[in-house]
């Protein structure tokens, strides 16, 4: 980390100041943990193993937070909403990875303004991802 003429710290992003990777890896694996056992998630994942979905989810947070570019370097530009058109994620589908993932942050123990900015995120990430409202 630098410091400013200012004293301030410069170049420190989010990503940083939650722990970097190991915070990202844990989050994204106690999520996974509730994703192995629900009968409307589990389905979408073509691989029985989610340890692959876990490694792209774990790198596409870290990028998008500030931590490594591994995400792009591997698989190119995000592509969210394209990446998840073959799935049909409906407003159940949105609810129980938001269910998950609400278990997963609250296993991190982020101070407030960290979880809050986190978890507003996720939020918006579910519910751009909805792209149907069939059962």
């Amino acid at each position: 980390m630098r410091a400013s003429e200012h004293g301030d710290a410069v170049g420190v992003t989010f990503f940083d100041e939650v722990g970097g990777s190991a915070t990202f890896e844990k989050l994204v694996h106690e999520f996974y943990q509730g994703v192995a056992g629900d009968p409307v998630l589990k389905p979408m994942y073509p691989e029985e193993d989610l340890g692959p979905a876990e490694r792209r989810l774990t790198m596409f947070l870290e990028q998008y937070w500030g931590g490594p570019g591994t995400y792009s370097e591997e698989r190119g530009h995000p592509r969210l909403r394209m990446r998840h058109m073959p799935f049909k994620v409906n407003p159940d589908a949105r609810d129980r990875w938001l269910l998950h993932m609400r278990r997963a942050v609250d296993t991190l123990m982020l101070p407030p303004y960290a979880e809050e900015v986190l978890w507003d995120y996720l939020q918006r990430a579910a519910h751009a991802m909805v792209n149907t409202f069939e059962e």
